[in-house]
């Protein structure tokens, strides 16, 4: 008898994440999971050809082998690249600062 393993696929959409709960037989790629997740009906923008997917945060193959407890991520792309973002903002001038806060002692006393 075959054994399985528990998997969840991860789709995090800006409001809100999918994540689907799995029981794949041992030897189930990412590929084999996403697929049986139904996350591709549900997001037809979802290409597993173009979108990159990780277990736990680290870059896999689609034919990757899943192992127990494994959890699978497909990632959307990036809207802006964030060394560009930065690089924008060193050539305009712009500080970046910690908290996002004012500069303590700069407020003028009358």
């Amino acid at each position: 008898m075959a054994e399985n393993i528990q998997i969840d696929v991860g789709y995090a959409l800006p409001q809100r994440q999918e994540i689907i709960h799995l029981a794949l037989p041992a030897g189930s790629t990412v590929q084999q999971a996403i697929e049986a997740s139904g996350l591709l009906a549900k997001y037809p923008e979802i290409d597993v050809a173009q979108n990159k997917l990780g277990i736990y945060a680290k870059l896999v193959k689609p034919d990757t082998l899943l192992h127990d407890h494994d959890r699978v991520e497909i990632y959307r792309p990036l809207i802006a690249d964030p060394k560009e973002v930065r690089k924008a903002r060193a050539a305009e001038g712009k500080a970046m600062k910690k908290g996002g806060g004012t500069d303590a002692g700069t407020a003028d006393s009358e």
